[in-house]
C-alpha cells in the first residue's frame, strides 16, 4: 500500500506557500481570493494563479527563505522510511530544497513555476479539470493500487475520497467530519508511522496464518 503525503501544512508545520505569499506577495490579494475559495466563488486554479502572480522575487531568494524558515512535522524522517510519494499542489522547485536540507530523497509530483519578474506563472503538472470535482486536483496523480493518503487542506479533498485509508488534520479533517466520512486524525508523523507499522505487521501475520491454513501446519 503506497503512502501519499501532501506537502504544505502536512509535511510542513506551516503552509510554505502561505509563507511565500506573506513574505513576497500581496497580502490583500491573498486574503481576498482565499475568502473567495472558501465561499465557492473562485476555483482553486484561479486562486493559485492570482496569488502567485503577485510574487516577483527571484526563485533563488524564495528558496533560500524557505530553507531557512520552513519546519517539517516531527516524525518526518521516521515516516520517510516507508518511501512515501509527495503529491503537492505546490511547486517542486520549492519542495526539493527542503527535502535536501532534511537529508531525505523522495518521489515528488508537483507543479512547476516560471519565476517571471513581472509575476510568477504556474506550469500545471495536470492542467485538465478533474472529472470528479471539476477543479485541478490530485486524484489523477495518485499512484495505482491501494493508497494511504495523508493531508490537511482543500486541495486534498478529492484525493482523500479516492484513498483506501486517510490520515487527516485541520481543514481536511473538518471537511471529512462534515461529510460523515471516516479518517484517522494525526498531529505528528510518529503517529502515522506507528499506524503503518501496525498495518504491516497485520499483513505479515495474515499471510503467515494463510500459509499455515493451506499447509495444515500449526
Amino acid at each position: 500500500m503506497r503512502v501519499v503525503l501532501d506537502w504544505d501544512g502536512t509535511v510542513t508545520e506551516t503552509d510554505s506557500l502561505h509563507m511565500v505569499l506573506d513574505e513576497f506577495g500581496d497580502r490583500e490579494v491573498f486574503q481576498r481570493v482565499e475568502g473567495g475559495l472558501a465561499g465557492g466563488s473562485i476555483s482553486f486554479r484561479e486562486v493559485m494563479e492570482v496569488e502567485f502572480a503577485t510574487v516577483t522575487a527571484p526563485l533563488a531568494d524564495v528558496v533560500a527563505f524557505l530553507v531557512e524558515n520552513v519546519h517539517v512535522r516531527p516524525g518526518f524522517r521516521e515516516l520517510a522510511v516507508h518511501d512515501p510519494l509527495v503529491l503537492s499542489s505546490g511547486f517542486e522547485s520549492l519542495i526539493r530544497p527542503v527535502l535536501a536540507r532534511e537529508g531525505v530523497e523522495l518521489e515528488v509530483r508537483a507543479n512547476r513555476i516560471d519565476d517571471d519578474p513581472e509575476g510568477w506563472r504556474i506550469v500545471w503538472r495536470d492542467p485538465e479539470p478533474c472529472e470528479t470535482c471539476g477543479d485541478l486536483c490530485k486524484r489523477r496523480s495518485l499512484p495505482p493500487g491501494p493508497v494511504v493518503f495523508v493531508g490537511d487542506g482543500y486541495s486534498d479533498r478529492c484525493a482523500a475520497l479516492a484513498a483506501d485509508r486517510v490520515f487527516a488534520r485541520d481543514g481536511l479533517a473538518d471537511w471529512l467530519d462534515r461529510k460523515g466520512l471516516g479518517y484517522e486524525r494525526f498531529e505528528d508523523f510518529y503517529e502515522v508511522a506507528t499506524a503503518l507499522e501496525g498495518l504491516a505487521r497485520d499483513r505479515v501475520g495474515g499471510a503467515v496464518d494463510a500459509r499455515t491454513r493451506n499447509t495444515g501446519r500449526k
